[in-house]
């Protein structure tokens, strides 16, 4: 890859411990629940190729088993030979694309993501873990040297089959950060008690591995640089276990996490709410602890000008990304050709984390349909075999996806849109607070349209007589949903609106309003939060009212962190296991009652009141035009209202099998 005059910074050579780097860019750690049985797949190979393919320099796996108590199944095992020539295939996959293929090394120890006990978990101290309350057996010194022993054997195994190095996973709230934090050790043993015991485990290891390896073999280090946990690991405690690590000068890198498992969970994953670049400032401030070891930049770097900024000013030598990666796969190649319009974007809503923590399925990003296909990166669709007429109904992102992929298939598409703009209810969230990286979905999708050819009708209704008139081959109905009308609001109560035409008044006349909002929740999924927010700065008080015992109960447990503590920091109130009372005419006050006592309590004051309910599919058209004897794909809420996961890649799908 040659150097561009755009990011020269990013894209030069570095040289880290034995190795070069053809870039500055790392593919930092993160979970694909793609083996199975612990053995390594086609998938999990091919996930990883596509990104050393795309421009990465360097890639650090999602967490590998290495030691012996370590049984997951959707973890790759290596503490014993079972996946040697997986292993292989994986490391040649990746180094072969001149990318340096690193093995991460982690174990959670206490920390869980779900309430409840786990079974068979370990830590530091017989403490429970801050979020799911489970104590863990405290680990003996002989079964710590056991564990270090078994991970420097099997740091050595992946180096044998082709690894370039391990990355030693120190944060995140994870065992080793449970030794490393006085909130989470209690130890009166070597391995507690001050600074010197609490870094002596990390320490081991990393003298263990080093024996057992090359010296050629690199070892990163991840540390915590704020837990935001009191008595845990803020920034000067994490200036003072990086500084001791980093002294003997045995590791190649070091990058910093934020958060533990607690209720600092979402702050190891800043999604669209916070700003740019989140914890750069933390990073500076703990650089000069390093003793000269090279660090990695590592926190919502979405774009390739602001990686370029952090290499070129010296805030770090290499910049590590995460999810931007998984949205394209060809970030770097597209970032150093120019052609940053033509990148997949982040857009932060941390739906990968969700498939990964909450559904246990394997990885997937709402701006990349195709994440682990073996021609992911830099795709353009493959021609039909025969040209096509195809009308796309609805220019959301379901219909919008459809519709460029068979453009660029070599369809003649026409796209009908009931709106002057294109992206649906989704353009609507992207105008809320917390939302606006959302446009990059639709931008994406609006600029392949354009270059494939597609014909846009928008500002249209279109009827059946309408699509059949243009005597199409097939139809891809995206027409998305509507919210239905609340179950227990009588037909007369008119005079209140769904959510989403409130919210576009709102958006429309935006002027401070007195008196208080109220929204009457049945929806828990991050747009009527959104909505909350933007209410607030508006309404003297907002209220959330739903019949459930809290909010954002579809939403991911670091998404649902983020609301409840941004509802608590707005005073935004929250009224749980309560319906209202609906009056048949507008009035300014709402009653409500709860749903199990029936005890009834009523809002003063309301200025506003709105419903956000479950959604109907709007697939009216469908009937009419299969008897037309016309070929009809539905697709995203057309089919079934879900979110934009399934728009995208139903969408996908369709543009592909036309």
């Amino acid at each position: 890859m040659n150097t561009p005059t755009l990011y020269p910074s990013l894209f030069s050579a570095f040289r880290l411990g034995a190795r070069t780097l053809r870039n500055r860019i790392v593919h930092a750690s993160m979970n694909t629940h793609m083996a199975e049985s612990t053995r390594v797949t086609m998938r999990l190979i091919d996930y990883h190729a596509a990104r050393a393919h795309g421009g990465a320099a360097l890639i650090v796996t999602e967490p590998i088993s290495m030691a012996r108590h370590q049984h997951v199944s959707y973890r790759a095992r290596a503490w014993n030979d079972d996946n040697l020539d997986e292993l292989k295939r994986w490391a040649e996959a990746v180094e072969s694309e001149d990318c340096r293929l690193l093995g991460q090394l982690q174990d959670p120890g206490r920390g869980r993501h779900n309430t409840g006990v786990g079974a068979h978990t370990i830590g530091a101290s017989a403490l429970p873990d801050d979020l799911s309350w489970t104590v863990p057996h405290a680990l003996t010194a002989g079964e710590i040297h056991s564990m270090i022993e078994d991970f420097a054997a099997s740091s050595a195994r992946l180096e044998r089959c082709g690894f370039s190095g391990v990355e030693i996973s120190g944060g995140h709230g994870h065992l080793f950060h449970q030794f490393l934090s006085p909130w989470s050790n209690e130890r009166t043993d070597d391995y507690g008690g001050d600074w010197d015991g609490r870094t002596r485990f990390l320490r081991e290891l990393i003298t263990a591995i080093r024996a057992s390896c090359s010296r050629e073999f690199l070892i990163g280090l991840k540390l915590p640089g704020n837990d935001w946990v009191p008595g845990g690991i803020g920034p000067a405690e994490a200036a003072i276990v990086a500084s001791r690590l980093t002294a003997s000068r045995e590791v190649d890198y070091v990058c910093f996490a934020q958060g533990t498992h607690g209720l600092a969970l979402e702050r190891h994953l800043p999604d669209a709410n916070e700003a740019a670049l989140p914890w750069l400032d933390l990073m500076r401030g703990l650089r000069p602890a390093l003793n000269g070891v090279p660090l990695v930049a590592l926190g919502k770097i979405a774009q390739p000008a602001e990686a370029e900024r952090i290499v070129a000013s010296g805030d770090a030598e290499l910049v590590a990304l995460g999810r931007p990666l998984l949205a394209d796969a060809a970030w770097p190649l597209k970032a150093a050709q120019g052609c940053t319009r033509e990148i997949r974007s982040c857009v932060f809503c941390n739906i990968c984390w969700d498939t990964i923590n909450t559904q246990l399925k394997p990885i997937a990003c709402i701006n990349n349909p195709r994440v682990a296909e073996p021609d992911e990166a830099d795709w353009w669709p493959a021609p039909a075999a025969r040209k096509r007429r195809v009308v796309v109904i609805g220019t959301g992102v379901a219909g919008l996806e459809a519709a460029w992929v068979a453009a660029a298939r070599g369809h003649e598409v026409t796209a009908f849109g009931r709106s002057s703009e294109v992206g649906g209810k989704t353009r609507l969230h992207a105008l809320l607070p917390g939302g606006h990286t959302l446009a990059n979905i639709y931008g994406y999708q609006l600029n392949a349209a354009h270059k494939a050819g597609v014909q846009f009708e928008l500002g249209v209704e279109a009827s059946a007589a309408d699509v059949i008139s243009r005597e199409p081959h097939a139809v891809v109905l995206a027409a998305g949903s509507r919210m239905l009308h609340p179950p227990r609001m009588p037909r007369e109560a008119g005079w209140v609106p769904d959510l989403r035409s409130a919210m576009q008044d709102i958006l429309d006349n935006p002027g401070r309003r007195a008196g208080s909002a109220v929204i009457f929740d049945m929806d828990h999924t991050e747009g009527t939060y959104a909505s909350a927010e933007l209410l607030r700065r508006i309404f003297d008080r907002v209220f959330l009212v739903t019949a459930r015992e809290y909010i954002a109960q579809k939403t991911s447990l670091v998404t649902r962190q983020g609301i409840i503590r941004r509802f608590h920091e707005k005073r935004i109130e929250v009224i749980p296991l309560a319906e209202p009372l609906w009056a048949a005419a507008p009035t300014e006050k709402l009653e409500y009652a709860n749903v199990y006592s029936s005890e009834v309590n009523v809002i003063q004051d309301v200025a506003f009141v709105a419903y956000s309910t479950p959604r109907a599919p709007q697939d009216d058209l469908a009937g009419p035009l299969r008897a037309a004897g016309i070929e009809v794909h539905v697709v995203g809420d057309c089919a079934l209202a879900r979110g934009v996961l399934a728009a995208t890649a139903e969408g996908h799908a369709a543009g592909n099998a036309l």
